[in-house]
């Protein structure tokens, strides 16, 4: 059997929360329960004068890549509602390759 995965590409992330909200709808958690939670990295100045104000989304313990919805071929909750596209929903090898092409500011998820 395939395993399957999250691919996060940090780089992009808006910070919206929609995939804490669609996640929270899909798994029916209350309003403190949090599937994926997206984390704000506060505004930083790197060595090369740079500003960084990142986001980043971090699936759960919860999370458990929406198993009912991918069986019947849907997207997990959080990547169909994600704007910026930064959720990706694939096989392990394919979210693997794409996290050595992309080098950094991403991260693969298994559940």
């Amino acid at each position: 059997m395939t395993q399957n995965a999250l691919f996060i590409d940090f780089e992009y992330c808006t910070g919206c929360h929609s995939c804490e909200i669609a996640c929270r709808n899909e798994l029916e958690l209350p309003s403190d329960g949090f599937g994926i939670k997206v984390l704000e990295d506060k505004p930083r100045q790197n060595p090369d004068g740079q500003w960084h104000w990142d986001y980043i989304a971090v699936p759960t313990e919860l999370c458990d890549m929406c198993v009912e919805r991918t069986a019947e071929g849907k997207l997990p909750a959080c990547v169909q509602s994600c704007q910026a596209k930064v959720l990706e929903y694939g096989t392990v090898e394919e979210c693997a390759a794409k996290l050595a092409a992309k080098g950094k500011k991403a991260a693969v998820f298994l559940a």
